[in-house]
């Protein structure tokens, strides 16, 4: 739409200047009926403000404001000058006018447009989404919106209730005690993290049981999905090598799977299972919520193992969602070294592993020792690099436990060590 504004009696239309409009809720079908208000602002002093301009339409029932500022203004392109070309068809010629671009909008009778603005800015867009929903919404759209805040009164509600709960431990045990509660925490064994251990077992695979690394139930579900390793040749090794979905650490042991059919079985499987692991802890974080995340050959019942074992619920926003902290992620590592002995006679290149895990050799070898191996050095040709000196871990009887020496006076570690020395003199 195009008008040449009325004017009040002390102001004069300019000739050079156009004003197209648009009604914010509809199209006005006769303007001849509509009466047209230009309102320039006085504040001239003001290089802000001289150029503020109030379009104003009233109608037989409502009155409609526009402006070329503040909110309520179109969103164009400010470094961009717009203009209207009015024809006159007798003459032909066409005249340029400078254009000021309008939204029209109804305004309430009894609110000022400055209100009007200034509440536009306290109401945020979701307010004004559950005002539409709850005036004009569907029954299933009021009861999500019902629920969403329940919701929020029920998290503030439990934020409170914790908050009040911390105060009263601190106002009770006091600051002093609880640090020194928490220094303990730090200070306790990685064996919460490690597989279970039988510290007195007379064999190396008692000591950390092949049952409590890979049950019964997750053993059966590898069956299909080992199928096609004990089949594998040197061209499909080659083939999964390139897909890079396999790690190294797997890919080397296919090359060197037993000829015995119920050894190669076990053995593929427990490569199969392993594969798996080194997967789920080198997910990302954003990975790790999506149900198909560990892949298509990872059955359900392995799935939800494994989430069990190795992640963490936590609430936030409203849902439940499992997360992968770095204490899990050392589990998992563990869990990996410990099926790693199994497979390779209590014997394995940590170095391989590392770097499949895509961990530092200081973590790899810390939960090693945890684990009470004992770490060597031996020099592994690998392809294209040539010789390389590798950190290998094997599990010795006895077992040798490290011993705890966190938060211990240097006098004190040396004693402890000492009385190690005295019982393992080896």
């Amino acid at each position: 739409k195009l008008c040449r504004p009325d004017t009040r009696p002390h102001e004069t239309p300019d000739p050079h200047h156009a004003s197209p409009f648009q009604f914010s809720n509809g199209k006005l079908p006769n303007s001849q009926t509509v009466k047209f208000q230009l309102h320039k602002s006085i504040h001239k002093a003001n290089p802000r403000k001289k150029h503020h301009l109030v379009l104003s339409a009233e109608t037989d029932r409502l009155t409609y404001v526009g402006s070329n500022f503040g909110p309520g203004a179109p969103k164009c392109n400010s470094l961009c000058k717009y203009f209207v070309g009015v024809l006159n068809k007798t003459t032909g010629v066409m005249n340029v006018h400078d254009a000021q671009l309008f939204n029209l909008q109804p305004t309430i009778p009894g609110e000022s447009f400055a209100e009007v603005d200034s509440g536009e800015k306290l109401t945020s867009y979701r307010d004004k989404v559950n005002s539409l929903i709850e005036a004009f919404g569907t029954n299933k759209q009021k009861r999500a919106l019902s629920s969403r805040r329940l919701n929020e009164v029920g998290n503030e509600t439990l934020q409170k209730a914790v908050a009040k709960a911390a105060e009263n431990v601190i106002e009770r045990k006091g600051i002093e005690a609880l640090s020194s509660e928490a220094a303990q925490f730090d200070a306790q064994d990685m064996s919460a993290f490690l597989p279970p251990c039988h510290v007195d077992a007379k064999k190396p695979e008692d000591v950390y049981p092949f049952e409590d690394l890979f049950s019964n139930a997750e053993y059966q579900a590898m069956e299909p999905f080992s199928e096609k390793f004990k089949t594998s040749t040197s061209e499909d090794i080659r083939k999964l090598e390139k897909s890079d979905n396999y790690s190294s650490f797997v890919l080397e042991a296919l090359q060197f799977l037993p000829r015995d059919k119920e050894k190669r079985d076990h053995m593929t499987r427990c490569l199969c299972y392993l594969q798996i692991l080194i997967r789920l802890h080198n997910l990302k974080k954003k990975e790790i919520k999506h149900k198909g995340s560990l892949g298509s050959d990872v059955a359900d019942v392995v799935n939800n193992k494994l989430m069990k074992n190795f992640t963490v619920l936590t609430y936030n926003n409203g849902c439940v969602k499992n997360i992968m902290p770095d204490t899990m992620k050392s589990k998992i590592a563990a869990y990996i070294i410990a099926l790693a002995l199994h497979i390779n006679s209590f014997q394995t290149d940590l170095t391989h592993l590392q770097r499949n895990l895509k961990i530092s050799e200081n973590k790899m070898l810390e939960i090693a020792r945890a684990m009470g191996l004992k770490i060597g050095k031996k020099n592994v040709d690998v392809p294209g690099v040539g010789a390389e000196s590798h950190k290998i871990g094997t599990l010795l009887l006895p077992l040798v436990v490290p011993i705890l020496t966190h938060g211990l006076g240097k006098k004190e570690k040396l004693d402890k060590k000492s009385a190690s020395n005295a019982v393992n003199p080896n």
